[in-house]
């Protein structure tokens, strides 16, 4: 089969497309899938240029989220059958194999059925964004209805399932962009007030937009500089979550508020093989599967490139400022 491979950490043109055996079903409660498009994450990027985060070693086939169909299964498999349109999050840091390829194996616990209303593009497009999103906002954050939430970097591939998630649930929106397109898209995704950061202060606007209270919730995904502003616009008693480590930031002002400081990666229930919060992840990719097939959430794949330029996806993503998702069609 066709998959692009990393021989060792490095920038993109470290990826090359080659020839490689195709995977085979191992254990009886395992798929073989076809992978029809993979999705493109930051988190592929750190891997590729840091440095594989599992014990299996180089050459590396990278890539999380993949959307396909299943071709084979082992004899225990109950959930799916030949032909069913499977989506998950699987593989791609360094232990099992990930998804810039033709054909990948995983065991059945770890797919879903994809949406009827979606692409096998759209799909690929959704499952590290969607649970993300999930679990900062209602799993750490506890964001209810009638809550004010800021969403950073709105326009991007968490933000712009963030805003729909918290709108579905009530919550008022407000998040920050840094252009004219990207305050136009979070608009139709459902943002009550948009900030463009690069020409208004987030923290005053977000204090103005809130009488001085701040915002109940604040989710961050941008750097250690925007985490420690934040800090002056979360609520007191309020939570603010991030996605990154936010480095030796002062904290004297989120003791004063009783900040709840949260962590998200979601990848870590994979990492850590830790099952019973990978079952978790499946029912929140499930609720979102249904939302989207009810027309209250949507997935935004900007651009897609065929699998011989992954190495440009890569670049899309490390220049920055790419709005939603990037995905590999395969």
């Amino acid at each position: 089969m066709r998959a692009v491979i990393v021989d060792l950490p490095g920038a993109p043109d470290v990826m090359h497309l080659c020839e490689v055996d195709e995977p085979s079903i191992t254990a009886t409660t395992q798929i073989k899938v076809r992978i029809r498009a993979a999705g493109v994450n930051p988190i592929d990027c750190k891997i590729r240029r840091h440095g594989l985060q599992g014990t299996r070693g180089y050459p590396a086939i990278l890539g999380c989220d993949a959307a396909g169909e299943v071709v084979a299964m082992g004899s225990e498999v109950e959930r799916f059958k030949i032909g069913d349109r499977v989506w998950f999050c699987n593989g791609g840091l360094g232990g099992a194999p990930g998804n810039y390829a033709e054909f990948t194996v995983i065991d059945q616990s770890w797919a879903l059925p994809m949406p009827d209303s979606l692409s096998f593009c759209a799909a690929a497009a959704g499952p590290l964004v969607l649970i993300t999103a999930w679990e900062m906002l209602f799993d750490r954050a506890k964001l209810q209805k009638n809550q004010t939430v800021l969403i950073h970097a709105g326009a991007g591939g968490v933000g712009h399932v963030a805003i729909q998630l918290a709108r579905h649930v009530g919550a008022r929106v407000l998040t920050t962009v840094g252009t004219s397109e990207g305050m136009e898209l979070v608009r139709t995704w459902g943002a009550d007030e948009v900030i463009n950061y690069r020409d208004e202060d987030f923290v005053a606007k977000t204090n103005e937009l809130t009488e001085g209270c701040g915002a109940d919730v604040v989710i961050e995904m941008t750097g250690a500089e925007t985490f420690a502003r934040s800090i002056d616009c979360t609520a007191h008693y309020g939570d603010l979550v991030t996605l990154l480590d936010p480095g030796l930031v002062p904290m004297k002002e989120a003791r004063r508020r009783n900040l709840r400081i949260g962590f998200e990666l979601m990848l870590t229930p994979m990492l850590e093989s830790l099952d019973q919060a990978r079952n978790h992840q499946m029912d929140i990719l499930s609720a979102c599967g249904g939302l989207i097939d009810e027309g209250k959430l949507t997935l935004y794949v900007n651009k897609v490139f065929p699998l011989s330029e992954v190495c440009m996806a890569h670049e899309a993503i490390e220049r920055g400022h790419t709005y939603g998702k990037i995905v590999i069609e395969i």
